[in-house]
């Protein structure tokens, strides 16, 4: 199944954390917060300005991106099996980019 989220809304696919820190702790599942880190899995066109033209998303789809704590859809959304969620544009605080995508952009 494919979902093409409306106007200024993404599609998340949240990214998993580690189990452990680096004290060796591990931490219960009953404990652990929901992450706030995903990948953006589909976008939608963009909000429309007052001539009624689309304004292009700043994230794009397979960027990794965090988001605020209480954004987005209260239940995740299943889509074949996978848990996605749906947060505004202007609920995205930042995209993560690697030192390879750093690089490429020089």
């Amino acid at each position: 199944m494919t979902v093409r989220p409306l106007h200024d809304r993404i599609l998340v696919k949240r990214v998993e954390e580690k189990e452990t820190v680096k004290g060796g702790i591990i931490i219960p599942d009953s404990a652990k917060e929901k992450p706030q880190e995903g990948v953006v899995i589909a976008v939608g066109s963009g909000k429309k300005n007052d001539k009624g033209e689309p304004i292009a998303l700043d994230v794009k789809v397979g960027d990794h991106i965090l988001w605020s704590k209480y954004s987005g859809t209260d239940l995740p959304i299943k889509i074949d099996d996978e848990d996605y969620l749906i947060v505004r544009e202007e609920e995205v605080l930042g995209v993560i980019e690697t030192a390879k995508a750093a690089a490429a952009k020089k």
